[in-house]
């Protein structure tokens, strides 16, 4: 009996640390979590260039946005509908697929766009649990890789930042006008990591600078000390990177861009 008593404890012990771990990793913003996923990883052979969470054929082209540069749109169907075909590997399990399916779908009632399984399309999103979390710019060809790595990537805000990379978009404090927003810190960023900040040329599509954007870094990413390496201007009390989904101009850029 004495046994058992014991371990029931260390049962209820490890059961109670897992929660209180799930609880810290649910209160991750979407930045927070995606760096800490792709934190030190190391690619496999195949794997492309990834900066921070975005994938490249090469470093040449991360100054580049490819919506500005050679075009990244998915096509628009003749019913006005943007058909994305995709498959979701096999590794994951009924839980983790569900989350993904759950994410895809969530921009069917918002837009145009319509995720659909793969059947017979060419160009197809390849959703699979490889090193970390990341995810192209916009539409490549043929099979697409989108990382959800399992056990660090599978959740809602993480899935809809990685597509809206698929899609098209970038940062948010990356955009060209991002300098009248936001300003960076650079001496507080992890050495080797001030990449992370660049800003690029982006179709920003006449839009306002969207501090609420689930595409938008956490105010200590990539921080060497917990200091802020990014600060809102003018207003430094503004609060950004906390977005737990698409924010409505998200959903109106995504809109916007695709005639929906």
């Amino acid at each position: 009996m004495e046994g058992k008593c014991i371990l029931g404890l260390v049962v209820l012990l490890a059961v109670s640390a897992w929660a209180e771990e799930e609880e810290v990793t649910e209160a991750l913003t979407t930045s927070e979590r995606i760096e800490r996923a792709n934190r030190d990883v190391v690619r496999s052979p195949g794997e492309p260039f990834v900066e921070d969470d975005v994938a490249y054929d090469s470093e040449a082209e991360r100054n580049a946005d490819p919506c500005t540069s050679s075009g990244c749109m998915w096509p628009n169907s003749a019913d006005g509908k943007v058909y994305i075909a995709y498959v979701i590997s096999r590794v994951y399990s009924p839980r983790e697929v569900s989350v993904i399916q759950r994410a895809l779908e969530s921009f069917h009632s918002v837009s145009c766009l319509r995720f659909v399984r793969r059947s017979y399309q060419k160009d197809y999103l390849n959703i699979r649990s490889l090193n970390g979390c990341y995810s192209y710019i916009g539409r490549r060809r043929n099979s697409q890789d989108l990382s959800l790595q399992r056990y660090s990537c599978v959740y809602h805000h993480t899935v809809q930042h990685e597509v809206l990379h698929a899609l098209g978009f970038h940062h948010e404090q990356k955009r060209s006008d991002r300098d009248q927003y936001i300003r960076i810190v650079p001496e507080n960023i992890i050495p080797g990591q001030e990449h992370n900040f660049d800003k690029i040329h982006t179709q920003n599509q006449g839009t306002a600078y969207d501090y609420g954007s689930v595409m938008h870094y956490s105010k200590t990413a990539f921080s060497k000390n917990n200091q802020p390496t990014l600060v809102a201007i003018p207003d430094s009390s503004v609060q950004f990177g906390v977005a737990s989904e698409m924010s409505q101009m998200d959903i109106f850029r995504l809109n916007k861009l695709y005639n929906c």
